[in-house]
């Protein structure tokens, strides 16, 4: 039940937040071309994961699915929380983020030893929550996490 409530959550804030707050613009690329790129990149990775998930790439969101690839960070809603706790340990700070991180604790307090782990992580890794991923699709997936020591 706390997942369904967590999920609506997000499906109502989405499009507000979309329109309102991300002043990014929207990448022009699809699932087929992302999957062409060669199988090292970013690119490639982004693909393989919309498509393992049964996903589409939601207008200026996109950022969102990358950080998902770069951790490998799963899609449950507990691992969807845990990876705000990594990008809050990475420096980032948003009302959304904070929001999702208190809710997430209130409704999934026996993964706090978890969410700990991924905010730890997250402080270990260089800053890269607020890097222009769209120019990074052709660069190896290991470059960059090697460059960020995202782990």
């Amino acid at each position: 039940m706390r997942a369904l409530i967590l999920e609506k959550m997000y499906e109502w804030s989405k499009k507000p937040y979309q329109k309102f707050y991300k002043k990014n613009e929207a990448w022009d690329i699809s699932i087929p071309q992302l999957i062409r790129y060669p199988e090292d990149t970013l690119g490639f990775h982004l693909g393989c994961f919309l498509l393992r998930y049964n996903f589409e790439l939601q207008p200026k969101l996109e950022d969102h699915d990358i950080i998902h690839v770069l951790t490998n960070t799963g899609v449950s809603v507990p691992e969807e929380i845990g990876m705000q706790y990594y990008l809050w340990g990475n420096g980032k700070r948003s009302a959304y983020l904070i929001l999702v991180i208190g809710l997430g604790t209130l409704f999934y307090g026996s993964h706090l030893k978890s969410f700990y782990k991924q905010y730890q992580r997250g402080k270990m890794a260089h800053r890269f929550y607020d890097l222009a991923f769209d120019k990074m699709l052709t660069q190896p997936i290991q470059n960059i996490q090697n460059t960020f020591n995202i782990q």
